[in-house]
Formats: structure tokens, C-alpha cells, sequence
């Protein structure tokens, strides 16, 4: 750590509680407690019901969470082979290449998601890859949002993996297809793992550039909890939030265990 004194770590571990419980758990509790009230007039809310998780799980919204979590792994896993194959080539170019080549796998997390939806709607709008109004626009953009960080990932673990094990299978007489399919990709797999699991957490979120392009029968949890807060139904809105942060965190704890499970082999 950077703070050596025992006062001074008192201290910081003062002021990061401070501030988790400020900026992290009061919003929660206040969605929380929002999803639960039957009215919210004064400091606390009048009373509880648990019908807004009712309509959470009915109608408009259940078809928002699978659409969602049908976006979320197609394209979270598009990315993923995408993320792996880009990794794995970008091995056999020299360092600046690899430098240059990197910068162009990671210029779309630079730029705003709402100019990528705008870009992408102008772009497909017409022919002659006309994709306006169908599922395979948003697969696009939450696509091109999330490769980013799964190409980070899969790099990251490529790194750790020792040049040595390839070049000992090679020596026994092991082909490439046989190299990468036996020896690669299973000492890869826990970061391929937690390469999908931030890539589905970043598209369940996804918000600016799938309100810009998502068709109709395709309306996202975030565009939904959107809509709803906007018309001021709040309480719907927030058991909405909860269900959505719920989902994501149980999608991401079952990946990382499975990702750290793989680490142990």
C-alpha cells in the first residue's frame, strides 16, 4: 500500500467506506426501497407491496429482460471469437504493429455510445447492408461497444501464458490446429471466461446507442427502465434496476466462478 502508518490506513480505510456507502450502497437502498413502496411522499416510504416486482416479471418488461439477456450473449460471445482470433493474430506481427493494431481494437470504447448509435444507424439505414428495424442492428452496435474489452482480456491472458509451453508442444511434433485447440485455448480459458462475463455486464447495461436504433419488439431492461422513469413511474422503473442489477450479478459471480475454477486446473 502507499500509506505506511497504521493511523494513516485507519484513515483511508475510513474515507473509502465513507465513500463506498455515499456513492454505491445509499443509491441501491433508495432503489431498494423505491421498488418496494406502495407511495413515497415524505422522508421514508408510507408503505410496502411487492406488486412492482410483479410487473417486473409480466408483460412488456419480462420480453425486456430477454431480450436483453438474448442481446447480451449474442453479442457478448460474437465478441468473444472475434476478441480470441484478433488476439491470437495480432501474436505474430512485430511490437509496433501490435501497438498500432491494438489502438484500432480499442478506438470504439473511446467514443461516446451514443455517437456509435448514430453511427451505425446512418450507416445501415440503407443499402446495401440495410439492418433499420431488425434485431441484427443492435447485435451490431452492442458489438462493437464490448469487443473492446474482451480483446483486452484475451490479451491480457495471452501475455501470461509462457512462450515456452507452445514451443515445447511444437518440438513434440504437435500441429498449429493441434497447438491452439489442446494447449492455447485451455490454458486461455479463464480469461476467455471473465472476458465474457464483463462483456455481458457492459451489454446488459447498454443504454445511449440502443435508444437510438433498437426496433420494435426488441426494447432492452435499460431502455425499458428508461421509459418508465421518464413517464414518472418511478417504482416500476426501480424494481426494474433491481432486477437488472440482480440478473447481471448472479450472470457475473457464476462466470467467475467457473473463470477461477479453470485457473485452478
Amino acid at each position: 500500500m502507499l500509506i505506511w502508518s497504521p493511523k494513516g490506513r485507519a484513515a483511508a480505510g475510513v474515507v473509502a467506506s465513507v465513500l463506498f456507502i455515499v456513492f454505491f450502497f445509499l443509491p441501491l437502498a433508495v432503489i431498494l426501497m423505491s421498488s418496494l413502496s406502495q407511495q413515497w411522499n415524505g422522508i421514508l416510504p408510507s408503505g410496502f407491496t411487492l406488486n412492482h416486482f410483479v410487473n417486473a416479471l409480466h408483460g412488456a418488461a419480462w420480453d425486456a429482460l430477454l431480450a436483453s439477456l438474448t442481446i447480451g450473449f449474442c453479442a457478448s460471445l460474437f465478441a468473444l471469437l472475434c476478441g480470441v482470433w484478433a488476439a491470437l493474430a495480432l501474436r505474430q506481427y512485430g511490437v509496433k504493429t501490435q501497438k498500432w493494431l491494438s489502438m484500432v481494437f480499442y478506438l470504439p470504447s473511446a467514443i461516446p455510445s451514443v455517437s456509435v448509435g448514430l453511427g451505425i444507424l446512418v450507416a445501415f439505414s440503407q443499402g446495401p447492408l440495410q439492418m433499420n428495424g431488425t434485431l441484427w442492428i443492435v447485435l451490431t452496435a452492442h458489438f462493437v461497444l464490448i469487443s473492446a474489452f474482451t480483446f483486452s482480456n484475451v490479451s491480457t491472458g495471452l501475455t501470461r501464458i509462457s512462450a515456452d509451453i507452445e514451443n515445447v508442444a511444437s518440438s513434440l511434433g504437435a500441429s498449429p490446429w493441434y497447438r491452439l485447440r489442446h494447449v492455447t485455448l485451455p490454458l486461455l480459458m479463464p480469461w476467455m471466461v471473465s472476458a465474457l462475463a464483463l462483456s455481458l455486464s457492459l451489454s446488459m447495461g447498454e443504454l445511449g446507442a440502443t435508444m437510438m436504433i433498437y426496433p420494435p419488439g426488441w426494447t432492452t431492461l435499460p431502455v425499458a427502465i428508461f421509459s418508465l422513469t421518464d413517464r414518472g413511474n418511478i417504482a416500476d422503473g426501480a424494481a426494474l434496476t433491481i432486477v437488472l442489477v440482480a440478473i447481471t450479478l448472479l450472470l457475473m459471480m457464476k462466470l467467475e466462478r467457473i473463470a477461477k475454477r479453470l485457473g485452478q486446473k
